[in-house]
């Protein structure tokens, strides 16, 4: 039987953050793969002949500088276009929003439709830069015990407290508000324009259970303003090579470090002994040992399905099953022909194309595409971001050809009526249909389609119930919660085994910071 220090099961980019940390560390490591390439979610596919296709993923900006400093990813090919502009929302009767990385030229754009608003937008951003600098302090920590059961337990949460020293008392009031308020809670305190709210907000429902005014969804747009691109807070961007170069690059730099990555392998059992992992056994019967073993799915295919069930306590294995895995987000790929050209703004190229464009005209639009979802029914009137990843790397596409992506909120995995095999394609249609009433020319540019429903994305990329963050990102799923109350720090029941991936702290998002918090405690022994 082949034997390594450590066993990574599966090659998405938390378990290749893992894999390069422990390989740096002196470990022989080993990343097992189902699939023929690496990456998990955020991949680049040809999918059509001369398309590269970012079919999951499909932006950066969560990826730790700390990661991409000590792996040195840049070395390795990553490389991030920032957006400019960094959004373009349309709205019935032809307006227009634009919001840029130059602040001026957004609060110009924001005063066409409130004065007032553009005034306060200066001070919710400042707010909520220093409300991310102290979360964003957290997700490279390992929570500390919960519940607490030793005076060192509680000197961790006190620790924990302490980084709230640097907020005014305003500040420390808005941090409570934003784990606990919805998004629209929090920018109807800030804003009046319907037009500025629904463009903020919806950053709060991406991947969410949820709709703006669900509880919880502040801290959902909390969470995609931490990171940046080149030093910049709060930028996202677009990898030149699309999504799968990140993980591409992570896997080089773990290789070059030693570490050992097969695909084509999927593991079918962790092997235990007497509560402790010992190995592998992969789906062609082959058997590898490992004193470390470190999974990067999800929390129900790692304990529900890897593990024998007599090696988990049957509390734990209920918490597991109760852990909130569905998702209600929807993927669409096309192969474009052209630029489409947007009624409210004509013309192509243009810097509308070089933005995510949002279509939801306001907070009552996406709350009703949410109505629609939570009684298990895709939205009739979903809302949409669409991006062009060829406008910065043309290479992507061939020539004068480029790539839209389109991801919508809500497409619930369980439907009421119907399969998502069934309804897939008319689903698709009415999302073109729904582009079409601002960009007309949309169905005559369409050379392939690829419609990822929550049911595609399950069985494609392995995650349970299609949802993309491993789980809901939930307050009762998160930091000491997640996945479970009591297995919140990488280790799991079974001595040996160690969860690197989303479905552990700090969630979901290409940051890494899950498999570099699992790799530190693996090492600590």
């Amino acid at each position: 039987m082949a034997k390594y220090d450590a066993i990574v099961i599966g090659g998405g980019h938390n378990g290749l953050v893992t894999a390069a940390y422990l390989a740096r560390a002196g470990r022989t490591v080993l990343v097992l793969e189902r699939r023929e390439l690496v990456g998990g979610c955020a991949v680049t596919e040809e999918i059509w002949p001369g398309y590269k296709v970012s079919t999951g993923a499909y932006l950066a900006s969560l990826l730790q500088e700390r990661i991409v400093r000590e792996l040195e990813l840049e070395r390795f090919g990553y490389h991030v276009d920032a957006k400019d502009p960094a959004f373009f929302s349309v709205f019935p009767g032809g307006r227009c929003l634009f919001m840029w990385q130059d602040r001026a030229k957004t609060l110009a754009e924001i005063a066409k439709f409130s004065r007032r608003d553009a005034e306060a937008y200066p001070a919710y951003e400042d707010q909520l830069e220093r409300l991310a600098r102290v979360v964003e302090e957290l997700l490279l920590v390992t929570p500390p015990r919960f519940p607490p059961g030793s005076v060192l337990d509680f000197l961790d949460y006190l620790k924990l407290a302490g980084r709230l020293r640097g907020l005014s008392p305003k500040d420390v009031v808005a941090l409570v508000k934003i784990f606990t308020q919805s998004a629209a809670e929090l920018l109807d305190e800030w804003f009046e324009s319907d037009e500025v709210k629904v463009t903020l907000a919806t950053d709060g429902v991406i991947g969410a259970n949820g709709g703006p005014r669900s509880p919880g969804t502040a801290y959902i747009l909390l969470h995609h303003c931490m990171g940046g691109v080149g030093g910049h807070r709060g930028l996202w961007g677009f990898v030149k090579g699309g999504m799968g170069a990140v993980s591409e690059a992570i896997a080089a730099s773990a290789r070059a470090q030693g570490a050992v990555i097969r695909t084509g392998a999927a593991v079918r059992r962790v092997l235990t002994r007497n509560g402790r992992a010992y190995g592998v056994a992969l789906e062609n019967g082959e058997e590898i040992e490992a004193g470390l073993i470190a999974s990067n799915l999800d929390p129900k295919v790692t304990f529900l399905r890897l593990v024998e069930p007599g090696a988990l306590d049957p509390e734990f294995v209920a918490a597991i099953r109760n852990f909130r895995s569905e998702g209600t987000s929807a993927k669409i790929n096309l192969a474009l022909t052209g630029l489409p050209e947007f009624t409210a703004l004509p013309g192509a190229p243009g810097p509308q194309h070089r933005a995510t464009m949002h279509i939801c005209p306001n907070i009552e639009y996406v709350e009703r595409a949410w109505d629609d979802a939570k009684y298990g029914r895709p939205s009739e009137r979903p809302l949409l971001e669409l991006t062009i990843p060829t406008m910065y790397d043309p290479s992507l596409a061939p020539a004068g050809r480029h790539i839209m992506g389109i991801f919508l909120q809500y497409a619930p995995y369980t439907l009421r009526e119907g399969t998502w095999d069934e309804i897939r394609e008319p689903f698709g249609d009415r999302v073109i249909d729904l582009i079409a009433e601002y960009a007309p020319d949309i169905r005559s540019l369409i050379e392939h389609r690829q419609v990822l429903t929550p049911l595609d994305l399950e069985r494609r990329f392995g995650i349970t119930g299609g949802n993309i963050f491993h789980g809901e990102m939930s307050l009762d799923q998160m930091f000491v919660m997640r996945p479970v109350a009591g297995w919140a720090r990488y280790r799991t029941p079974v001595a040996g085994l160690y969860l690197c991936g989303s479905g552990a702290h700090p969630g979901g998002g290409v940051m890494g910071a899950p498999g570099y918090n699992c790799a530190r405690e693996m090492l600590k022994g």
